[in-house]
């Protein structure tokens, strides 16, 4: 996507396509690395977090209480999921017209979306006191989904 098409994409951003970012960050021998392995620890907190949870739904551990493995599981998670989108932004602002015209980082911000409207869904219809065939086909869901954004969001190095 080159700025002119970024523009029309987002005309509510109308100067952002012509945004340079922030390029100290991509050229500091440190500072995109760091950001890289920061983004995998809230990636960790939050995949590794909702998988327990997700598991717990679909039967496995039945003694531990569900209730307090989500506040827990999804306290962790919304945590990792901070610490990955701020150091997500971040390497965003390093380069934010090469990232808009990376069809995997598209695909991953799309991605994102369905996994946060998925989350709200299972929430908003009370997925963790009603354990149902909807909740267990949501939480695969989630994992589907958030492991598609892991996948796009290693791709985008190389497209």
């Amino acid at each position: 996507m080159n700025p002119s098409t970024a523009a029309a994409a987002f005309p509510a951003f109308p100067a952002f396509p012509t945004f340079a970012g922030i390029p100290w960050i991509a050229e500091h021998p440190i500072a995109y690395p760091a950001l890289e392995v920061v983004h995998i620890v809230g990636i960790a907190l939050l995949l590794g977090n909702l998988l327990a949870l997700e598991v717990r739904v679909w039967g496995v551990a039945r003694e531990i209480p569900l209730p307090a493995l989500a506040r827990l599981s999804l306290t962790l998670s919304l945590a990792g999921f901070g610490i990955a989108a701020m150091s997500g932004l971040l390497m965003f602002a390093a380069a934010p017209n090469e990232m808009l015209s990376n069809n995997s980082f598209l695909w991953k911000m799309g991605l994102l979306q369905l996994a946060g409207l998925n989350a709200a869904w299972f929430h908003a219809r009370g997925g963790i006191a009603r354990i149902d065939r909807m909740a267990r086909a949501q939480t695969a869901l989630s994992l589907g989904l958030w492991l598609s954004v892991i996948i796009c969001g290693r791709w985008i190095a190389y497209t």
